[in-house]
């Protein structure tokens, strides 16, 4: 559904030039809740925002639902009409909601219609059907200032959702609300996904966004995406800092010359007693270090940081059993343990157990 290759863009201020974005490739299928996480100054709003080209890339293509947008950008006689017409299939959802102070909710949500002089009784038609979508029906006639954060954020996202886009870009969305508001914004926006059918890319800085929501996610850095995939294959992948930072376990060997082993629990593995196990099979004192589980997509996911007894070459059959059970097995601190080779469709810059 959207597709960048090469995105680039430079922005120059007298002499010096800052590269927000350093050829970024992103592929995000039709249908799925995309996250792209970074912390600030990463990149991740310049990619928004020419994702629509509200910012014209300074070199690469940005293609959604098959059109390429930056052709159309780079025809400046014919451009205006039909690159409106292509982001009329892309709705936004902002930070700071940008709601019109003088305008009630229902006038706000129409705002995006009156633009694509769509006629008064259907523009209020469909303003209201969208207020309903959203939660809001009994909130038409009122004004933003009477409203809370949360229910803002919904007429921010009705009147993106007015054009009838297929695809929905939020940028930090939920940043500004409180924890049970994000939350209750995160399934409205999941909601829209399954029942619209709709493509959201989500740009957060929040690690519990992407566990919650994101079907895929990519991770920004200085301009670049160093990681990218579906979750579940990003937390197959050995030394991923996605899935450390979405599943962060901690926890230190409590002597030198031990062996310490993250291990990721997923599909069936995740509710069988595999720790235990290996200890049983083959008499081993296994200490526990640090661990967390969360429901990822309706499945069980799990990581655990344990510690074994001596050091890795003591330590080679009960970690092949571990694999064995099909768990994905990263040694810390051993820089010649054998690397593996990422999950299919994931990439990363690590690659390898530590």
């Amino acid at each position: 559904m959207i597709t960048t290759t090469g995105l680039t863009k430079v922005y120059r201020s007298g002499d010096r030039e800052v590269t927000a974005l350093d050829g970024v490739d992103l592929h995000v299928r039709e249908g799925e809740v995309y996250g792209v996480i970074g912390q600030s100054g990463a990149g991740k709003s310049t990619l928004i925002r020419c994702l629509n080209l509200l910012e014209r890339p300074s070199s690469g293509t940005v293609t959604v639902a098959g059109q390429d947008l930056t052709a159309l950008a780079g025809n400046q006689k014919r451009a205006g009409a039909a690159l409106r017409a292509a982001r009329s299939h892309i709705g936004m959802v902002f930070q700071h909601f940008n709601l019109l102070s003088s305008r009630t909710v229902q006038d706000n949500v129409e705002l995006p219609l009156e633009i694509l002089k769509v006629d008064r009784r259907e523009r209020a038609r469909k303003a209201l059907e969208l207020l309903d979508l959203v939660g809001l029906a009994d909130k038409a006639k009122a004004y933003p200032a009477q409203l809370s954060g949360g229910q803002k954020q919904r007429v921010g996202i009705a009147r993106a959702l007015a054009g009838d886009p297929k695809v929905l870009l939020s940028d930090e969305a939920t940043s500004a609300l409180d924890p049970e508001t994000t939350r209750s914004i995160l399934q409205l926006l999941r909601d829209l996904n399954q029942q619209l059918g709709l493509t959201v890319v989500l740009i957060t800085h929040e690690m519990d966004v992407v566990k919650t929501i994101c079907d895929s996610a990519a991770l920004m850095k200085n301009g670049r995406v160093v990681e990218q995939g579906t979750v579940a294959e990003l937390l197959a992948t050995p030394g991923s800092e996605l899935a450390r930072e979405l599943f962060p376990v901690g926890g230190e060997p409590s002597a030198e010359g031990r062996t310490v082993v993250d291990v990721t629990f997923h599909g069936d593995a995740a509710t069988r007693p595999v720790i235990s196990e290996l200890s049983r099979t083959y008499n081993v004192d296994i200490s526990i270090l640090g661990a967390a589980m969360d429901t990822i997509g309706g499945k069980q996911i799990g990581r655990m940081r344990i510690e074994l007894p001596g050091p890795f070459e003591e330590n080679v059959v009960p970690i092949g059993f571990l694999r064995e059970q099909g768990l994905q097995v990263d040694v810390a601190d051993v820089a010649d343990e054998p690397s593996q080779s990422p999950a299919p469709g994931a990439s990363s810059q690590k690659e390898g157990a530590k």
